[in-house]
C-alpha cells in the first residue's frame, strides 16, 4: 500500500492558520508561573525549527527556496539564542543576590561601577 499526501497551497494555508490560532489560544490561557517552563520548552521547538530550515535549504533547488531556507535558519536560530537569553535572565530574578550568575550584561556592570 502506498499513501501519498499532497497538500495544496490553500490546504496549507489553512493547516497554519489554525495551528496559529491553537497556539495563541494555548498560550494566552497559561498562568504566569508556568512562563519560564514554558520558554524552555518553546527554544526547544525552536531547535527543531532550526533542523527543518537546514533540511529544507539543503534540499533546496532554486534560489528562491534557498533564500527561503537560509531566511529560516536565521530566524530560528536568532529566535532560539534569544529565549535562552531570556530564560537565563528569568531564572536569575528567583536566585538570592548572592547566587547571581557571573555572566551579567555589559551595561548592567558599567551601571554598577558608576554607582560604587
Amino acid at each position: 500500500m502506498d499513501f501519498a499526501i499532497s497538500i495544496s497551497g490553500f490546504v496549507a494555508l489553512y493547516v497554519f492558520m489554525l495551528a496559529a490560532f491553537a497556539g495563541w489560544v494555548i498560550i494566552g490561557h497559561v498562568p504566569a508561573i508556568l512562563h519560564t517552563p514554558l520558554m524552555s520548552g518553546s527554544n526547544f521547538v525552536h531547535g527543531i525549527v532550526v533542523v527543518g530550515g537546514i533540511f529544507a535549504l539543503l534540499n533546496a533547488s532554486t534560489v528562491l527556496e534557498q533564500a527561503i531556507g537560509f531566511f529560516a535558519v536565521l530566524l530560528g536560530a536568532g529566535n532560539a539564542a534569544g529565549g535562552y537569553a531570556v530564560t537565563r535572565r528569568m531564572l536569575a530574578m528567583f536566585q538570592t543576590s548572592g547566587a547571581r550568575p557571573k555572566l551579567v550584561h555589559a551595561h548592567a556592570r558599567t551601571h554598577r561601577a558608576k554607582k560604587s
